[in-house]
């Protein structure tokens, strides 16, 4: 079996393949990234899939539950209609009306990662596709929150070890635009994106299970 976890980063992203062994792969857009990759039974993305019309969405507010304390890191997913927006002030007043709440700066800079997977996933790629995040990834593979931050000595090597621990040793020598924590969240969700071809992940909210988004998975 051969999974892609994947994460953002400054150059655009950063993918985890994972069958026998890890590749990482960086290409500037999700479409070339996976064609990249190759065939895998499952893909894995740390950015909001199925985005919200007129309401938050559920899996936000059952995935924070998960990290006492780090409960900040899940951002809220923005409505679907930020995605025509020109510029903040416009995606902020929509996502007011669309869903009663503002849009943060933090996720407003996600905004063309979020609709580089929403163009390539109308693509209809053949491949099955879910939403991870990273933080949850490593808490359930820990049994509980990591409280070192992913950007600290600490916090990276706890992340190495859990992840060595499930099987996956990662090369994240430098590589321009990559940062090593990018490579680290790329492979959690490729740890997800396994357990979902497996049919054993966690799905929040928990159900329906047959349907893969709007839905965060560990």
């Amino acid at each position: 079996m051969a999974v892609l976890g994947v994460d953002g980063c400054k150059v655009g992203w950063v993918g985890v393949r994972w069958d026998d062994d890890t590749t990482v792969l960086v290409a500037p857009t999700i479409g070339e990234l996976v064609t990249l990759t190759g065939p895998v039974d499952a893909v894995a993305i740390d950015i909001p899939i199925g985005l919200p019309l007129d309401a938050p969405r559920e899996a936000e507010r059952h995935a924070r539950p998960r990290l006492p304390g780090r409960a900040s890191t899940v951002f809220n997913a923005p409505a679907a209609v930020v995605l025509d927006a020109v510029d903040y002030q416009a995606a902020n007043a929509a996502n007011k009306i669309a869903l009663g709440l503002g849009l943060s700066k933090q996720t407003w800079y996600l905004v063309p990662k979020i609709r580089d997977v929403h163009d390539w996933l109308a693509t209809s790629p053949g491949v099955p596709v879910v939403e991870a995040h990273p933080e949850v990834c490593f808490a359930l593979m820990h049994g509980g929150v990591l409280v070192d931050g992913k950007t600290t000595a600490d916090g990276e090597a706890a992340r190495r070890r859990l992840l060595a621990d499930h099987g996956m040793v990662v090369d994240t020598c430098r590589r321009t635009g990559v940062a090593v924590d990018d490579v680290l969240d790329a492979a959690a969700t490729a740890w997800t994106a396994r357990r979902y071809a497996d049919g054993i992940a966690e799905r929040l909210p928990p159900g329906p299970r047959d349907v893969p988004a709007p839905a965060i998975w560990a």
